[in-house]
């Protein structure tokens, strides 16, 4: 069962101070609303208002290694505000969201451009360029590192969101997904990650490999 809407780090009082710390007089309006229902969409498995809780908390601890420690929050909050499975826009259409409502809010361009980077940042693709990407990349990756039953669950809602793909081809793309991550020279980059999920993750990507073969006559 998912978190309620006010257990979602305190909810919209966390949210409206985020806002203010942004410079911002109010929220936009309907926008928290609207952002709730995204991360509640039927079709999402893992990446759900239990990964936002998840990230934010991950964040709290961390919060201190943040030079722009509001945007990387928002960032969390809008990071998967989009989620369709099968398609490489979810990213650029969450950064547009989150673009959209500091625009309404009235934030400024330049912490606008920050966060629409931050965002995109979380495709993986590339090293980060900023200090507060690399803190946003670990926190997004924490759950690599998380307890044995945690990372189970996680991996098998991840097959679940991706369900309408035969079994053949998930097993090859996630292989290829878990792989990437295991010959990482260095998974997570900041030392507060590093130093304190770094084992884990790797015994739990190995796990994750290791049980994730092709089954010969299973169509999907």
């Amino acid at each position: 069962m998912q978190p309620t809407i006010t257990t979602i780090a305190q909810g919209p009082e966390r949210w409206a101070a985020l806002w203010r710390a942004l410079g911002a007089a109010h929220p936009p309006p309907g926008a928290f609303e609207a952002l709730m229902q995204r991360w509640r969409e039927p079709h999402r498995r893992y990446h759900t208002v239990e990964h936002l809780q998840e990230c934010l908390s991950a964040f709290d601890e961390a919060a201190e290694l943040a030079a722009q420690p509001g945007e990387v929050e928002l960032a969390i909050w809008y990071h998967d505000a989009v989620y369709e499975i099968g398609v490489d826009t979810n990213e650029l259409k969450s950064a547009y969201l989150a673009e959209r409502a500091m625009t309404t809010a009235g934030c400024a361009r330049e912490a606008i451009g920050r966060v629409r980077s931050l965002i995109l940042a979380t495709r993986h693709h590339g090293r980060p360029e900023t200090t507060d990407e690399a803190l946003l990349l670990d926190i997004d990756l924490a759950i690599l590192g998380s307890a044995t039953a945690r990372f189970d669950r996680f991996d098998a809602d991840i097959r679940e969101e991706y369900h309408a793909i035969p079994w053949s081809k998930y097993v090859a793309g996630r292989r290829q997904v878990l792989r990437g991550f295991l010959e990482r020279p260095r998974l997570y980059l900041t030392g507060h990650f590093h130093d304190r999920l770094a084992a884990a993750a790797h015994t739990n990507l190995s796990r994750a490999l290791k049980r994730l073969q092709p089954v010969r006559g299973l169509a999907g």
